[in-house]
């Protein structure tokens, strides 16, 4: 069985990032209990042995849901419990056998969270060992505040997940939820840009310049030498210790020479995103720039989809730009000059180039049905979507741990 593998952020109030919960194809989809063994093993063999999974968590935990089989066979101790959450849900709970095996893993240093917590007895029975109750948020009523209550008298770590919209980020922020998952989480700002003349600003001139499918040096040196934090940025970058270099560069020019248009785009694309109002969350860019990364990558693989390769990463950046900005999408999108296809596959999910954008979001929220059903449209082969997924979440995490180390970010 094929696995698919798919990242999601679990963040704090402050967008600061404190894991990844790794989701694959088969999870709490199946009451075949066979089948749910294979998938989870299936995923997490290809998750260790054909992915670098070090580089693809970006140094984070991972969360990471085992059955009951699985944790009998001591899968976890493949990993270190530095670096794993163990999750467990209803069928080990409901093991005497697994719940002996799940405290051995308590007293080796790992930490254990549980899935879908409920107000029932079994799951009482059963809080001493563990460090985090993850609920579900995919329905709002009263009962969660009872569980928040219930998970908070017994010291737990609780995690909303199916943060999907506004009104479910609301509640559980009313109830003082510290960590969150779900697409609308990874999405919210703790401090808006609200400026409407940032989308005519160089940033966006330079990004589409520079994806062109022959961009024109003389035309990005222009767009850059005339903003004095692009022309800073720039000119830092190349004169870091990364780049080594025995003469500094002085001019625009020259930096350009020197970082060339394949890194120029990556690097001025995630610097900047700066605002005096507030910085803009990590999780946001990285979102925005692994979408970019994901449709160009995919791009080569469809045909007749209406975009180039260097116009498919627009559609994938672009996509995040209404939270960025703090307006609807289409009133962001009016004032780019970029294809009619991208703005009608992005505001109305619409056109020839509208189920690439549909499938990059599929497989961004684990909808496997939908993500295989869109692929199988594009004529794209689901070994290729999942290798070129794994490629982009390893890419943008080099470059975001180089800009680290430059003191660029």
């Amino acid at each position: 069985m094929r696995a698919y593998i798919v990242r999601q952020a679990i963040l704090d109030t402050n967008q600061d990032t404190l894991g990844y919960e790794i989701l694959y194809q088969g999870e709490r989809v199946t009451d075949d209990e066979k089948k749910s063994d294979i998938s989870a093993a299936n995923a997490i063999e290809n998750f260790i042995t054909q992915f670098n999974s070090d580089e693809f968590l970006d140094g984070k935990m991972a969360f990471l849901t085992f059955t009951a089989n699985l944790l009998l066979k001591r899968i976890p101790e493949i990993f270190s419990p530095q670096k794993l959450v163990i999750q467990i849900d209803d069928d080990t709970i409901i093991r005497p056998d697994a719940l002996e095996v799940v405290h051995q893993f308590k007293e080796a240093g790992y930490s254990i969270a549980i899935n879908r917590f409920q107000f029932v007895p079994r799951y009482f029975a059963f809080l001493d060992v563990v460090d985090i109750i993850k609920i579900n948020f995919d329905y709002i009523d009263t009962s969660l505040e009872n569980i928040v209550s219930l998970g908070r008298s017994f010291n737990k770590d609780i995690i909303a997940y199916n943060i999907n919209t506004e009104d479910r980020y609301t509640f559980a922020s009313n109830l003082g939820i510290k960590y969150m998952q779900g697409s609308y989480v990874s999405q919210k700002l703790p401090a808006k840009i609200n400026k409407i003349d940032h989308l005519q600003s160089n940033f966006f001139q330079l990004m589409v310049a520079i994806t062109k499918a022959e961009p024109v040096v003389d035309e990005i040196e222009q767009i850059i030498s005339r903003d004095v934090s692009l022309t800073y940025s720039l000119l830092k970058i190349v004169n870091s210790a990364y780049f080594a270099l025995r003469h500094r560069a002085t001019t625009v020019k020259q930096a350009l020479v020197i970082l060339g248009m394949g890194q120029l785009k990556q690097w001025i694309y995630l610097l900047s995103f700066r605002s005096e109002e507030g910085p803009t969350p990590d999780e946001l860019i990285k979102t925005s720039f692994l979408r970019a990364s994901f449709s160009s990558a995919l791009q080569p693989h469809i045909n007749n989809i209406g975009i180039d390769k260097n116009e498919a990463y627009l559609l994938g950046m672009f996509s995040t730009l209404g939270s960025f900005m703090d307006i609807s999408l289409e009133e962001a999108l009016k004032e780019i000059f970029i294809k009619e296809e991208i703005k009608s596959a992005l505001v109305d999910e619409d056109g020839p180039c509208a189920p690439l954008y549909k499938l990059i979001l599929a497989y961004e929220g684990a909808n496997w049905t939908e993500m295989k059903k869109l692929a199988e449209e594009l004529g794209i082969p689901m070994n290729t979507v999942i290798q070129k997924y794994f490629e982009c979440v390893e890419e943008v995490n080099k470059i975001w741990k180089e800009l680290n180390e430059m003191g660029l970010k």
